[in-house]
């Protein structure tokens, strides 16, 4: 573990750095419902040779829950900020950000606001919108998200038991599923609940044209919440990206297929 002097940016979102101090830095951040523990099998791949910066996002893991303001966390520009803030109180620039599900638009966001920080964005299981939209496929009908929001707002604990083994889509690895149903189940429940709603009804589709930063974007196969057609309008919407299709299966690779999403970012990245 390197050591980092701690400022109220980083205690607040429980910043960890590792690896070769003079590599360069990669910026690993989690999905709705999980914490940086999810890079448990990915991040530490990229420590011989890179500066690995892990954080949580407010009101996940080990941040500072206290911190949690509704009015700023209302929209993903709120956790764009924390992360931009992250990287001045690191003073880092050329930054590969990874970003998992929502921190995927996070990252953009981010980038998008301050690209001088970023070399480049590697995306997760991206959505700029989960809900279809005319000739937009999100993978859900508004209906479908009314009503997993309130399940979701009426037993969170109940919603995440049901939902998070779906969400991980390896039903032949059930413990991939039990790993993310405990982490879902150790957010706290008004927090989660606000977050869900705020990553679920959000739209960055016209973000995406902005993007200036080289992208790579990782589509697994089978992913309810961010189906083939959304990764194909993200590669389709960011200049020059690039699609990597995966063989993984299920919305959370980092943990289901590490060594293949490690694989990719590899041959991406110089």
């Amino acid at each position: 573990m390197t050591a980092v002097r701690t400022t109220d940016v980083l205690r607040r979102n429980n910043v960890t750095v590792s690896g070769d101090p003079s590599g360069r830095v990669m910026v690993f951040a989690h999905g709705f419902g999980c914490s940086q523990a999810t890079w448990s099998l990915v991040a530490p791949q990229f420590e011989a040779d890179h500066r690995v910066v892990l954080f949580d996002h407010v009101g996940a893991g080990g941040s500072d829950s206290s911190a949690y303001d509704r009015g700023k966390y209302d929209s993903l520009d709120g956790y764009a900020s924390d992360v931009l803030e992250i990287l001045d109180e690191l003073d880092v620039t050329d930054v590969v950000f990874v970003g998992h599900s929502v921190s995927g638009m996070i990252g953009v966001l981010a980038a998008n606001r301050d690209p001088s920080r970023f070399g480049a964005l590697v995306l997760i299981g991206p959505s700029p919108r989960y809900t279809n939209d005319g000739s937009y496929v999100g993978g859900f009908e508004p209906v479908d998200i009314d009503a997993l929001l309130e399940s979701l707002d009426a037993n969170y604990l109940g919603w995440s038991q049901a939902t998070a083994p779906v969400i991980m889509g390896t039903p032949d690895r059930p413990e991939l599923g039990e790993r993310l149903t405990d982490s879902f189940c150790s957010i706290d429940p008004e927090i989660a609940q606000h977050f869900a709603h705020v990553t679920f009804l959000s739209d960055n589709r016209t973000d995406l044209a902005r993007v200036s930063v080289p992208t790579l974007i990782l589509q697994c196969t089978a992913d309810v919440i961010a189906p083939g057609p959304v990764g194909d309008y993200v590669h389709a919407e960011i200049a020059g990206s690039r699609l990597a299709l995966l063989q993984a299966t299920g919305h959370v690779p980092i943990l289901s297929a590490p060594d293949e999403v490690v694989a990719e970012m590899r041959a991406y990245l110089p």
